[in-house]
């Protein structure tokens, strides 16, 4: 008799086989208000990491990114405006593609929207320069398959890099993030998006994923060299940073 396997989805445990479908629903359901939800939510410091992880990847004209959970592009367009070259976004959420697609940014420019799985992604072996996932990779089911995913679809020489809500390091700090993330993040979903739920699995969601450290050691055991990061507003946020050598 075969075992099921489980994993976490928010504080749940689910079997591995619903998980993804879980994740559509709730993107599903919050695509139209996303972008707005990220700033009421983070007080628009979201754009303040986001800029982080554009200053340390440092795009250049012939640099080919692939961003993975990518939903309406943020950190595609970021990269095109900071000089990158062509990038793709990927998500496994057409509707959030779509709302992406509206962005006025997205008009003419060297971008593409792939419906896709960060797990079994639909690229060729070394294929891009750079490889991005934002607040993405802990409603992944299987983040070790993310991972070598990245790796394989990188050139050598290409440069992973994860921005990802992340551990507090000071429980006095944490105790205040949580009573905020908590109690105030699910109304705001509840009102400006009529979807509660989906914001309540959203938080649970940041304290099932690793600490900065052990994330660390998944990206190494990738494949990946050199694998860094940085803290972000006391830890709320990291970047971690790896390159395929």
């Amino acid at each position: 008799m075969a075992i099921e396997r489980t994993t976490h989805f928010g504080f749940r445990d689910v079997a591995e086989e619903e998980k993804a479908g879980l994740v559509h629903g709730v993107f599903s359901s919050v695509a139209g208000n996303y972008d707005v939800m990220n700033d009421v939510m983070s007080l628009g410091i979201h754009r303040l990491w986001k800029d982080g992880l554009m200053d340390w990847l440092a795009p250049r004209p012939n640099m080919r990114l692939l961003d993975v959970a990518g939903g309406t592009g943020d950190i595609a367009f970021r990269f095109q405006k900071r000089g990158g070259g062509h990038a793709t976004v990927c998500d496994m959420t057409a509707s959030m593609l779509e709302e992406g697609k509206k962005r006025p940014e997205a008009q003419g420019a060297p971008l593409d929207w792939v419906v896709g799985d960060a797990m079994a992604l639909p690229f060729e072996n070394n294929t891009f320069d750079a490889y991005t996932i934002s607040f993405g990779i802990r409603n992944v089911t299987r983040i070790d398959d993310a991972l070598r995913e990245a790796f394989r679809v990188l050139k050598p020489g290409g440069r992973f890099m994860c921005l990802e809500f992340s551990q507090i390091p000071n429980d006095l700090l944490q105790w205040a993030y949580d009573r905020y993330s908590f109690n105030v993040i699910p109304e705001m979903g509840a009102v400006i998006a009529k979807d509660r739920d989906s914001y309540q699995y959203l938080v649970e969601s940041i304290r099932k994923f690793p600490d900065q450290d052990s994330f660390a050691a998944k990206i190494r055991d990738a494949g990946f060299e050199q694998v860094k990061y940085r803290n972000f507003s006391m830890g709320i946020a990291a970047i971690h940073s790896g390159w395929k050598i």
